[in-house]
């Protein structure tokens, strides 16, 4: 296997993600920011943060398909949120990730509360990390 993750018993268990990945080889995908717009480039879910979140994990999809992948090779998501997106609203994070993800060993991921995003009316975006076998 060429990629490993792992929750050491010296550091916190956090249900959702991994404490670390370790990728002894294949080929590294970056995929920028994934924000809710579907492939026509229309805001999908204005005001509703559980759409948004599925937007862009269809998006994420879509990107790792292209490069020659799935969200098995997936090993690490970074998560922004507006920051009046509230506690309760961002379970529906979850939801959607743990649809996508393998739960079992889901990627390393990190979750940011931002004043706003690049564009009004965004509520979430993520960028990623995949690991695809050459």
């Amino acid at each position: 296997m060429t990629v490993s993750f792992s929750n050491p018993r010296t550091m916190p268990r956090r249900a959702g993600y991994s404490q670390i990945c370790e990728v002894t080889a294949g080929k590294l995908v970056l995929i920028a920011g994934q924000v809710p717009h579907d492939v026509n480039d229309k805001l999908v879910g204005e005001g509703d943060f559980a759409a948004q979140v599925e937007q862009v994990f269809r998006n994420l999809a879509a990107a790792l398909e292209a490069a020659g992948g799935s969200f098995r090779n997936l090993v690490k998501i970074n998560n922004y949120c507006v920051a009046s997106v509230t506690q309760e609203q961002r379970t529906a994070f979850q939801k959607v990730r743990d649809r996508y993800v393998d739960t079992a060993s889901p990627p390393v991921s990190t979750f940011i509360f931002v004043s706003r995003l690049a564009q009004p009316g965004w509520l979430f975006e993520m960028d990623a990390m995949a690991v695809i076998d050459g």
